[in-house]
């Protein structure tokens, strides 16, 4: 029976690759909408989502063919795993898109976030364009992928801790 056991990276990799597409459709949804660049609480908000049902998706799935048995490790690994694949997808898009399909994007975010900056705060113009100065200097394609790979696995370890101990289940080696 032992040499049966699925393994984890199996699931990881699919859902994380179903992961990616549906993030890639995502955020090609909001490039038609030109909402690409704007970020916000429920851009946030809705990638969450879909990051928390894919990484249940593959406990629940690798769970069902280990005989109804999942390790706290085990489930944990499935979903930072899952998250990693669909973040590096998601990061490779991202590029895609800032580089390629939409060079001009960091400019529109810059002059976003200026707007929101001057609506929002009481801070001066002067206080404002250094704001942005320094934000410039993360916003080269490497820091993106380096921030962007931390950021998606801690997130993905956040988003699956609570699945991973509500699903856990020990087999009994009696």
């Amino acid at each position: 029976m032992e040499e049966n056991q699925p393994k984890t990276g199996k699931y990881a990799l699919n859902y994380g690759l179903l992961l990616g597409a549906v993030s890639v459709v995502f955020a090609f949804m909001l490039y038609t909408a030109d909402m690409h660049y704007k970020g916000g609480a429920a851009v946030m908000l809705i990638s969450v989502a879909l990051m928390l049902a894919a990484v249940v998706f593959a406990m629940i799935q690798f769970k069902k063919a280990n005989n109804g048995f999942m390790s706290f490790g085990q489930a944990l690994k499935i979903g930072v795993g899952v998250c990693l694949v669909g973040g590096v997808i998601g990061i490779i898009f991202n590029q895609l898109m800032a580089n390629v399909i939409d060079p001009e994007m960091m400019t529109k975010a810059m002059e976003y976030q200026k707007g929101q900056l001057m609506e929002t705060t009481s801070l001066t113009p002067d206080q404002i364009e250094g704001q942005l100065e320094m934000q410039k200097k993360f916003t080269t394609p490497s820091m993106q992928i380096i921030f962007g790979l931390i950021i998606t696995i801690i997130i993905g370890f956040v988003v699956s801790l609570i699945p991973a101990l509500v699903l856990k289940k020990q087999e009994n080696l009696d």
